[in-house]
C-alpha cells in the first residue's frame, strides 16, 4: 500500500506540523514520518474530533475505554463510527451509540438532526473499576479545573492497582505541576520513565520541571532524551532551543530553532522561533566579522 510522507499528510488534510506532532505526542497517532492509508484515515478522524473542541486526552481515554468494553476491538476510530457529544467522544457500534468512558448509551442523530433507530432493549453498561476505566475517568475529571483533586484521587487508584502504569504517572505529574508542586511532579515523571523508558513525553515533561526549578543542564539532557526517542517532537525542539539560549549556547539553540521551523513553519509559535533564529544568526555573523 502506498505510503504518505509527513508533508503529504499536512497538505491532504490541511493541518499544521504542530497539530500532527501534538497528536503523535499524545499517543493518538503512531510516531513516524511515513503514513499508510489507514494512518491517514486515523489522522482525519482525530482532526475532525479536535475541530469539535474534544481534547486529545479525552479522545485517547475514550479509545482505551472502548477497547476495554468491546473485546477484540483494536482501533475504535477505524472500527467504529465516532462523533462528538459536547466535549466527549461516542462510538456507533452494533446499532448503538456509546460513550465508553461512563458506559452510557446516548441518543444518536444523523446529519439532518433526526434520531437514528436503535435497539430500545438495552441498559447502561456498568462502569468497571479496571485500570483503563479508572484512567479514563481521571481524564474526564481533568476537563474541569474544579475536579482536579478528584482526578488526582482517581489516578492514585490506578497506580494502586498498577504502579507501573506510565500514563497515570504522567497525568498525575502534570496535575501536580499545574499546582506548582514541582517535587511531586518530578517524582511521577521519573516513575513514568522507570516504567516505560521509551516514553518521550515523560522526558519532555521532566525537562519542563527541571527547567522550572532552575536545573538547566539537567533540563537540556531530558529534552535531548525526548528527541532521541522522537526526533520530530516539535515542542521538545522549541523548549530545548530556549534552554540553550539561557545556557548561552547560541549555536545549539539555532540548530533546534531551525529543526522546529521545519516541523511548524506557519503556526503562532513559528513566528517567535523564526525571530529568535534570525537574531542568533545575525549575532553569529557579527562574531565572524569581528574575528
Amino acid at each position: 500500500m502506498t505510503d504518505f510522507q509527513r508533508t503529504d499528510v499536512l497538505r491532504i488534510l490541511r493541518i499544521t506540523a504542530r497539530q500532527l506532532s501534538g497528536w503523535q505526542r499524545a499517543g493518538l497517532i503512531a510516531v513516524g514520518d511515513s503514513f499508510s492509508f489507514f494512518d491517514l484515515l486515523q489522522v482525519k478522524k482525530v482532526r475532525d474530533l479536535r475541530a469539535k473542541r474534544v481534547k486529545s486526552a479525552t479522545i485517547l481515554a475514550s479509545l482505551h475505554a472502548m477497547q476495554e468494553r468491546v473485546a477484540g476491538m483494536e482501533n475504535p476510530l477505524l472500527e467504529a463510527g465516532s462523533f462528538s457529544i459536547g466535549s466527549r467522544v461516542a462510538f456507533r457500534t452494533e446499532g448503538r451509540a456509546l460513550d465508553p468512558i461512563d458506559g452510557q448509551f446516548v441518543m444518536d442523530f444523523d446529519d439532518s438532526g433526526k434520531v437514528l433507530e436503535t435497539d430500545k432493549g438495552f441498559r447502561p453498561m456498568p462502569a468497571p473499576q479496571t485500570v483503563a476505566a479508572l484512567f479514563a475517568r481521571g481524564v474526564a475529571l481533568e476537563e474541569d479545573p474544579e475536579t482536579a483533586d478528584e482526578a488526582i484521587a482517581c489516578y492514585k487508584k490506578v497506580l494502586k492497582q498498577d504502579d507501573n502504569y506510565a500514563p497515570a504517572h504522567i497525568n498525575l505529574g502534570t496535575l501536580y505541576y499545574n499546582q506548582s508542586d514541582y517535587e511531586l511532579a518530578e517524582t511521577h515523571y521519573r516513575r513514568a520513565i522507570e516504567s516505560d523508558p521509551r516514553y518521550a513525553l515523560a522526558y519532555f515533561d521532566l525537562g519542563n520541571v527541571l527547567d522550572e526549578t532552575q536545573r538547566l543542564e539537567e533540563a537540556i539532557a531530558a529534552y535531548k532524551s525526548a528527541l532521541h526517542l522522537a526526533p520530530t517532537y516539535a515542542d521538545a525542539h522549541y523548549n530545548l532551543a530556549l534552554a540553550y539560549e539561557r545556557a548561552r549556547q547560541p549555536r545549539q539553540a539555532m540548530h533546534h530553532w531551525r529543526a522546529y521551523l521545519k516541523l511548524d513553519c506557519q503556526g503562532p509559535w513559528a513566528v517567535h522561533a523564526r525571530a529568535q533564529y534570525r537574531r542568533l544568526l545575525d549575532g553569529e555573523k557579527l562574531k565572524v566579522v569581528g574575528r
